[in-house]
């Protein structure tokens, strides 16, 4: 490519919005070196490339700053990023392969004689593919966990998802409903066992704690799941929501102005007193870092350009509930307020802030 591109230009072919362009020369990550006969800065052919290595990257799953960490490295030349590039594509080819695998056996299991779907599909069946995208360990939230976890050397996982927040140096099991989640959970990972909250295929006291991370809430019955936890382990860690205060909605900004909806989804949820008396624990907050590696609801309280991005709405189960319709006046609604400036108007509190503290809890008995 001789010539030199316009930003608008690299979106169209790219298919990124400008908006993302912006974002990745604000942080380094690609910056037009070129300008144009006017003055105005434009993307050369090797901007062009990082940004082809950029995309391919961040399509496969990787967080910006691994990215990063990628096409920076010295000792890297354009070839064998395209042959690492390759390498993970294969690998992501084997690992969608066992997906549909994992997928078909549960489709089998609970197909019914006349062809239908049984009841027992579950949300994270549709949205597990997409977690590995966004989905991280948050170093200073699993700090918390594992602090509260004591001196537990046997520790249940339920609810355990790809296993993001499972102490790297204790013995953990794991259990998870979701055939797609189980087959997402990297090489290395703990045993899983696929089962319910509700019904723990263990003994009782058979681990020294048992811990569910952002899970309780997609149970059948929350209050029957906690008391099986309290069974079989003598210490219960349980990372969850604070919705019981009626202006719980209005702390964060993109229930309060965007979604509603999501009052409804919480509608007939235990309250968090009630959960924490049904084991007999107590609770402290979770604060939210400003840059949280984890892509849940409101991890990206100040950075709202990130809920525009389909890739981060998709791997966080509220968008899912709520509806196409819904969200999509979110977006649009929320784009156009970043565009305008207003979103920025209505919180100017939140740039000098390094953690929110939107609800998060844990329970500790």
């Amino acid at each position: 490519m001789a010539e030199e591109l316009t930003v608008g230009r690299v979106a169209e072919l790219a298919g990124v919005s400008v908006r993302t362009l912006h974002h990745y020369d604000e942080i380094g990550l690609v910056r037009p070196s070129a300008r144009t006969p006017a003055g105005y800065r434009a993307y050369s052919a090797d901007d062009v490339a990082r940004l082809r290595a950029v995309l391919g990257f961040r399509r496969l799953g990787f967080g910006l700053r691994e990215i990063a960490d990628l096409v920076d490295d010295p000792g890297t030349d354009p070839v064998a990023r395209l042959r690492r590039l390759r390498g993970l594509l294969l690998e992501r080819r084997d690992q969608a392969a066992a997906m549909v695998a994992a997928v078909d056996r549960e489709l089998e299991a609970r197909v019914t004689e006349s062809g239908a779907i049984s009841s027992g599909g579950r949300l994270y069946d549709l949205i597990g593919a997409a977690y590995p995208a966004t989905r991280r360990t948050e170093p200073r939230i699993a700090a918390q966990v594992w602090a509260a976890l004591g001196d537990a050397r046997t520790v249940l996982n339920v609810g355990a998802g790809t296993g993001s927040y499972e102490p790297p140096d204790r013995e953990v099991t794991a259990v998870e409903p979701s055939a797609v989640m189980r087959a997402r959970r990297p090489p290395g990972a703990a045993p899983c066992v696929a089962a319910d909250a509700e019904r723990l295929p263990f003994e009782d006291r058979s681990f020294d704690a048992a811990m569910a991370f952002s899970t309780v809430h997609h149970w059948r019955d929350p209050l029957a799941g906690l008391r099986e936890l309290r069974r079989v382990a003598r210490r219960v860690v349980v990372f969850t929501h604070e919705t019981g205060d009626p202006g719980w909605r209005h702390r964060f900004w993109l229930s309060r102005d965007y979604l509603p909806e999501v009052a409804g989804l919480v509608a007939g949820r235990p309250p968090l007193d009630r959960l924490v008396r049904e084991i007999g624990g107590r609770t402290e907050p979770v604060l939210i870092p400003w840059d949280c590696a984890d892509g849940f609801f409101e991890a990206h309280w100040r950075r709202p350009e990130a809920y525009l991005d389909e890739e981060v709405r998709r791997a966080v189960s509220v968008w899912t509930r709520v509806g196409p319709a819904a969200e999509r006046r979110a977006v649009d609604a929320l784009r156009a307020d970043l565009d305008s400036g207003r979103w920025a108007e209505r919180n100017p509190e939140l740039a000098g802030l390094d953690a929110a503290e939107l609800g998060l809890r844990l329970i500790v008995a």
